[in-house]
C-alpha cells in the first residue's frame, strides 16, 4: 500500500500535495454542510437548499471558475517569462467585478420569476444565491493567480479556511435552532469572503511589478471558456435542476438525488486538488517548449483519475444507498445501481476534464467548448425521453459525460495528429514537430 501511494503522490504535478489538505477539508465541508441542513431542515426547505447549491456549483462554477484557469494559465507562462504579474491582478480584479455585476443585476432583474420558479416564491434565497456568487468570484480571482505564481500552501489555506468556516456556521445554525432554509444558504456565501480575505496578504506580497497585460489576452478566450465550464457544469449537476423541473412536487427525490451525486461524487473533490496544479504545469511545460513533460504529465494524471475512480466508485456503488440515509437523512429512493451509473459518470467527468485542460493550454477554447455542447445534447436528448425521471436524469449524467470525453478525443486526435504518439513516448524522448499541435508547444 505505502508503494502504490508513493507512486501515486510521485505522479502528481507538483503543488497537488499542498493543495490536497485544504481540498480534503472543503471537500468535508459540503458533506457535513448538506448534512447538518439534511437533519436540520423540513423536507421543503431541504429541497430548496438542495436547488440553492446546485445552482451555486454549477452556474457559480461556470462563471466564476473559469476566471482561475485563465489567470493560472496566464501568470503560469508570465513566471516562465520572467514577468511581474501585479498588471494582469489589477486588471483581472476590474474583469470579475464586471462579471460579477452584470451576474447581480440579472439575479435583481429577475428575482420574482426565479424566486417562483425555484424556491417557492421565496425572494431571500435569490438574495442569498447572489452572496453565494460574490463569495466565488473574489476567492476564484485569488486562487487564480496563487496558482499561476505556484503558491500552493496559501492556495491550500484558502480553501482550508474556506471549508473549516462551512462546517462551524452549519454546525452554529443546527446548535441555535436555525431551522431556516436562508441560514444555511448565507453559509455559503460567508465562508469564500472570509477564507479570501485570510489569504489576501500574501497574495499581495507575491505580485510583483510588471509589463501591462492587454485586456484581450484577458478576455479573448474567457467567454468561450466561460461557455464550455457551464456546459460542464450543466452536466454534472443537471440531476437536480432537472428533476426539479421534471418532478417539482417530489421533494423527497430531489433530495436523495443531490445527496447521492455528492456521495458518488467524492472522487470529483479530490480531483479538485488536482486542477490547479495540472494547469499550471502544463501550461508551464508548453511555454517552455519541454513538449515530454507536457504529454508524461498529462499520461500520469489519466492514470491517477482512473485510481480515484476505483477508489471511490466501489464503496459509492455498494454502500450508496445506506449512507445517504445515515449521512444526509435522504428517505431510500435509489438503489445500488444507481449509484454504479453516477460513479461511471464521474470518472468520465474527470477525464473530459483533464482533456479539455490539455485543449485549452493549446488555446483551443474553442474545441473544448464544442465537446462539451455535444455531451450537453446528448444529456438533454435522453433527459427527454418518457420514463421514470431518476433513471433518466442518472443515465443522461453518464452518457452526457462519456460522449463529452470521446469528443475530446477524436478534437485531440484530429487537431493535434501527433498528440497520440507523443502521450506514449518516454519521458526523455521529443515528439514530432511536423505535427501541428505537437510544433506548437513553445512557440
Amino acid at each position: 500500500m505505502r508503494t502504490l501511494l508513493n507512486k501515486l503522490t510521485a505522479a502528481l504535478p507538483p503543488g497537488t500535495v499542498a493543495v490536497a489538505g485544504g481540498t480534503v477539508v472543503l471537500g468535508a465541508a459540503s458533506y457535513v454542510h448538506l448534512g447538518v441542513a439534511g437533519h436540520s431542515l423540513a423536507e421543503q426547505d431541504m429541497a430548496n437548499v438542495s436547488v440553492l447549491w446546485t445552482i451555486v456549483m454549477s452556474i457559480g462554477i461556470g462563471v466564476f471558475f473559469p476566471i482561475e484557469q485563465e489567470l493560472t494559465r496566464i501568470v503560469s507562462a508570465r513566471v516562465v517569462l520572467g514577468q511581474g504579474t501585479a498588471p494582469v491582478l489589477r486588471r483581472a480584479t476590474l474583469l470579475t467585478g464586471a462579471i460579477l455585476g452584470a451576474t447581480l443585476l440579472v439575479l435583481g432583474l429577475g428575482a420574482g420569476p426565479i424566486a417562483d420558479l425555484l424556491f417557492q416564491g421565496d425572494r431571500a434565497l435569490v438574495a442569498a444565491l447572489g452572496g453565494a456568487f460574490t463569495g466565488m468570484a473574489v476567492c476564484y480571482l485569488t486562487r487564480g493567480v496563487l496558482a499561476g505564481l505556484g503558491r500552493f500552501p496559501a492556495y491550500g489555506t484558502q480553501l482550508a479556511v474556506d471549508g473549516g468556516l462551512r462546517i462551524v456556521l452549519a454546525f452554529g445554525c443546527a446548535l441555535l435552532g436555525l431551522h431556516s432554509a436562508l441560514a444555511f444558504s448565507l453559509v455559503l456565501a460567508l465562508a469564500p469572503v472570509a477564507a479570501t480575505l485570510v489569504t489576501l496578504p500574501a497574495l499581495l506580497r507575491a505580485v510583483g511589478p510588471g509589463a501591462p497585460i492587454a485586456w484581450r489576452e484577458l478576455y479573448s478566450g474567457l467567454g468561450l471558456l466561460v461557455c464550455a465550464t457551464l456546459l460542464s457544469q450543466a452536466v454534472v449537476n443537471a440531476a437536480v435542476v432537472s428533476t426539479k423541473l421534471l418532478a417539482p412536487t417530489d421533494s423527497v427525490l430531489i433530495a436523495a438525488l443531490l445527496s447521492a451525486l455528492v456521495l458518488a461524487r467524492v472522487p470529483l473533490f479530490v480531483f479538485g486538488s488536482l486542477q490547479a496544479s495540472l494547469l499550471s504545469g502544463l501550461t508551464a511545460a508548453f511555454t517552455a517548449g519541454d513538449r515530454a513533460a507536457f504529454w508524461a504529465m498529462l499520461r500520469r494524471i489519466a492514470m491517477v483519475v482512473g485510481a480515484l475512480g476505483l477508489l471511490g466508485g466501489v464503496p459509492a456503488t455498494v454502500l450508496g444507498p445506506w449512507l445517504i440515509e445515515v449521512l444526509f437523512g435522504a428517505k431510500p429512493r435509489l438503489g445500488c445501481f444507481d449509484f454504479f451509473l453516477m460513479s461511471a459518470g464521474t470518472v468520465a467527468y474527470m477525464f473530459a476534464m483533464v482533456l479539455g485542460q490539455a485543449l485549452m493550454v493549446f488555446k483551443r477554447h474553442n474545441l473544448q467548448l464544442l465537446c462539451w455542447a455535444f455531451g450537453t445534447g446528448v444529456l438533454l436528448g435522453i433527459t427527454l425521453i418518457p420514463g421514470d425521471v431518476a433513471l433518466r436524469v442518472i443515465v443522461a449524467y453518464a452518457l452526457g459525460s462519456v460522449a463529452t470525453v470521446l469528443a475530446m478525443l477524436a478534437a485531440l486526435r484530429l487537431s493535434f495528429p501527433g498528440a497520440a504518439a507523443a502521450a506514449t513516448e518516454g519521458p526523455g524522448q521529443m515528439a514530432d514537430t511536423s505535427s501541428p499541435g505537437v510544433g506548437a508547444v513553445g512557440t
